[in-house]
């Protein structure tokens, strides 16, 4: 006759019953029969409201994916020979993407002569870490491939610093507003 240690709601130790007697108490309590570790001698079994263990499993979950924040890269592209005026527009760029929270990886696409050159995408790539230092740090320094020459800036702050300081800016901004309007 199969056996197994049984588990009450509340997490008390019951003891080891007959599957037959274990069911009836499920019953008679209006609860489900779980097996929790098929694997032990005798299969431990709980008596719990399933559904309501799956929902607040539901629940658990998705708080958890809701305080995760996922990385994501933005990519700039640059050439050696870029005019100051493009310069000045691709860092605005760069600042607000690190603003955001997000990494950046700057890329500068080397043609035709411009490969013999490497120092020049360097100089560029040192200048632009330089001018946004305040908000990123280099977290790959600049590596030649192929063609083009890469680099990895990462933000200071984690993006969920970043949505928590916007959310508090909002609400600064609305609390103006009202104040103004009375």
């Amino acid at each position: 006759m199969p056996e197994v240690r049984l588990v009450g709601p509340n997490g008390e130790q019951v003891g080891i019953v007959s599957v037959q007697d274990a069911l009836r108490l499920a019953q008679e309590s209006d609860l489900d029969l779980v097996e929790v570790a098929p694997t032990a001698r005798p299969p431990v079994a709980k008596l719990m409201d399933y559904g309501k263990f799956k929902y607040e499993s539901a629940v658990k979950a998705r708080e958890s994916r809701k305080n995760q924040s996922n990385t994501i890269i933005k990519e700039i592209k640059l050439r050696p020979k870029i005019d100051p005026h493009d310069y000045e527009t691709k860092k605005g760029h760069v600042v607000r993407f690190l603003k955001s929270g997000d990494k950046v990886k700057v890329t500068i696409m080397f043609r035709g002569r411009e490969q013999s050159r490497p120092e020049l995408g360097r100089r560029l790539l040192a200048r632009l870490a330089q001018d946004v230092q305040d908000l990123g740090t280099v977290e790959s320094q600049p590596k030649q491939d192929g063609r083009n020459m890469v680099m990895v800036i990462g933000p200071h702050k984690r993006r969920s610093e970043h949505k928590a300081e916007a959310r508090a800016a909002a609400g600064d901004k609305t609390r103006r507003e009202e104040r103004d309007q009375a």
